[in-house]
């Protein structure tokens, strides 16, 4: 008989881990709240990393995360750009970078795992002839007013494709791995949004946010949610108030014109960032600020929760208006 291959069985913390996470769902006293506290601390001093029984070189294979790979996006010679550069038939520089935050995910090499887009880049394996920070304006440079770039919106429009393709491949690779009683994907939350709602404007009311993965069943999956009782109706936007057909041909982005009325769309991204670090088990102290060694749910985070209140540039005193979390966003409201 051939020996048995322990690598293809989860570990112990990985099971207990996945049974105090289902525990953690379900309601109790405080006493029961405080000895499932206990046992999770305990879990942590036994082994800080506990990673998938799939975290091996196998995995990594077969995502295509290779140092092979890595070399080839970096030192071969490009006639487009680094993002959108072909690594192979399947896979473009963008999906490299996504197949190693999948693969340091089912690792568990870190609960927080960020991948930016650059904000100032030309998509040259897209056709696109500007960098995308001074298209977001509709410009040709950095400046706040001037003559729309002829063809603007419809370059945006296809960068925002290219984004929306590439966020479909992450969670299509974290929905193959299995993980306890589902995917990798279940028992994460994967987000998709942007530096701010529209460009021009450079405000945050009316952001565009994808979720794909429950975070371990702390999030609903499978609905759109109008959070804060925003307009049932955001197509009155006017982020193609200039530039597009028939519309105007001059920019002001100093007045504020274009992007979502703060009357029809008022919800501050602050409170979604609460909602993760609570499904993170992140803790805050007295203030609702996260915290080292808070023993309270994250309230509070950011400095300021009104777009009126950084549009000078900062230099207003910090304040949070709307403390708390989107409970509309939670699986058991």
């Amino acid at each position: 008989m051939a020996p048995l291959d322990e690598r293809a069985w989860p570990s112990v913390l990985d099971i207990v881990k996945d049974d105090l996470q289902r525990l953690e769902r379900f309601d109790m006293s405080r006493a029961d709240k405080q000895k499932l506290a206990a046992w999770k601390e305990l879990l942590s001093s036994t082994g800080n990393v506990m990673a998938s029984a799939q975290c091996n070189t196998s995995l990594a294979t077969a995502l295509g995360a290779t140092q092979e790979n890595v070399d080839l996006a970096i030192t071969r010679p490009s006639v487009d750009d680094m993002l959108t550069r072909r690594i192979s038939d399947s896979m473009d520089g963008a999906d490299l970078c996504s197949n190693l935050a999948v693969l340091a995910a089912a690792c568990n090499a870190n609960p927080v795992i960020l991948l930016k887009y650059p904000g100032n880049y030309v998509f040259k394996g897209l056709g696109v002839t500007l960098e995308s920070a001074s298209l977001s304006r509709r410009l040709s440079n950095a400046g706040m007013t001037g003559t729309c770039v002829p063809g603007a919106i419809d370059m945006l429009l296809k960068i925002d494709d290219y984004y929306a393709r590439k966020f479909a491949h992450l969670v299509e690779q974290l929905n193959r791995i299995e993980e306890g009683d589902g995917t990798l994907l279940d028992n994460c939350a994967a987000v998709w949004f942007q530096d701010v709602s529209d460009g021009c404007a450079r405000n945050l009311n009316n952001l565009p946010i994808i979720q794909a993965g429950s975070a371990g069943g702390y999030f609903k999956t499978g609905w759109a949610v109008n959070v804060d009782d925003g307009s049932p109706d955001l197509t009155t936007g006017n982020s193609e108030i200039t530039c597009s057909e028939g519309t105007s041909d001059q920019v002001d982005a100093i007045s504020q014109e274009t992007g979502t009325d703060p009357s029809l769309a008022g919800a501050p991204i602050n409170k979604y960032y609460c909602n993760l670090m609570n499904a993170l088990g992140v803790k805050a102290g007295a203030d609702g600020f996260p915290a080292r060694g808070g023993s309270g749910p994250v309230t509070h985070f950011g400095m300021y929760d009104r777009t009126e209140d950084f549009i000078g540039g900062g230099t207003n005193p910090p304040a949070i208006h709307d403390p708390g979390e989107f409970t509309a966003l939670k699986a058991n409201s």
